[in-house]
């Protein structure tokens, strides 16, 4: 084993190199990984093209896999990939063409076009997400993360104090409500609103981080239309770019990344392109606020 790290920007995404993640890693490999992530929040690890299985297995090591959004909500547009651990990011639809633009496969990439953290909507959200690239499109597609540590280190010593002792309300399908996708009440209805602090400190790291992203819909002590101003106010402090890094994609790329650290979003794309994206996610052991107090 000869892992490397490059720094892509200071203490900020790293590029790794010197492994094969379609092989068992051994332990050693696991902790150089998570020591890594701790530090930089995302990792690229170029030419690794992993299959399914091998994608399933690497996300294993860092704790369980989620498979409650496939379960709840996208295995009622398609199933394409065939594993509940596995999230088809694509514009593909179930008979392996490119999916028309109003197709709700398509139309998902549009809702990842907004800053978010994946399950921040959950009682208990993702910590990690692998993305791995089958089919990179010509230009556009990017993903773009942005590093909510280095936005609380530069708040303004008034919106620091403003924000230390509030929370915000993340609800599932707030993007999807605001761009006119139509959904179900049952589908509104698989993971209820959850409370969280907009400060918290990572674990490993010991950083304060500002938790705040597009699915935020009431902060607390606010007045609603109050609560939605701040929540869009700081989604721009955190998307400045000198906080932000963005991966152009080729096939066979796999990035990892820290949902208690980073945002990140999906860039435009020609949709009539084909863009074959799968991700595996684990459950991270904190806990939402549920809506009390």
């Amino acid at each position: 084993m000869d892992i490397r790290l490059q720094a892509l920007r200071p203490g900020f995404v790293a590029c790794v190199t010197g492994l094969d993640l379609g092989e068992e890693l051994p332990d050693a490999a696991v902790r150089a990984i998570e020591d890594a992530i701790a530090t930089y929040a995302v990792l690229v690890f170029p030419g690794q093209p992993i299959s399914i299985d091998e994608q399933v297995a690497f996300g294993r090591r860092f704790g369980p896999l989620d498979s409650g959004l496939q379960k709840k909500l996208l295995s009622k547009v398609q199933t394409r990939l065939g594993n509940e651990a596995v999230s088809d990011i694509s514009n593909v639809s179930m008979d392996g063409s490119v999916a028309g633009r109003r197709h709700r496969q398509a139309m998902m990439n549009v809702g990842n076009q907004f800053w978010h953290s994946d399950a921040s909507y959950e009682h208990h959200p993702f910590r990690y997400s692998i993305l791995a690239a089958q089919c990179a499109v010509s230009w556009g597609g990017e993903t773009e993360f942005a590093d909510l540590r280095a936005a609380y280190d530069a708040l303004d010593p008034h919106t620091r104090d403003l924000v230390a002792d509030r929370t915000g309300v993340f609800f599932s399908h707030n993007v999807r409500q605001w761009l006119g996708m139509e959904d179900s009440a049952e589908d509104m209805a698989a993971y209820p609103p959850v409370r969280w602090p907009l400060v918290r400190t990572h674990p490993v790291s010991g950083r304060k981080l500002l938790w705040i992203d597009s699915k935020v819909r009431e902060i607390s002590g606010l007045s609603v239309p109050e609560g939605r101003a701040l929540a869009h106010e700081l989604l721009e402090h955190v998307g400045q770019r000198e906080r932000v890094y963005a991966h152009g994609w080729t096939a066979g790329d796999v990035v990892m990344w820290d949902n208690r650290s980073v945002l990140h979003r999906g860039r435009r794309f020609d949709m009539e392109e084909r863009r074959e994206m799968r991700r595996v996610s684990t459950v991270d052991d904190a806990a939402s606020l549920g809506l009390a107090g």
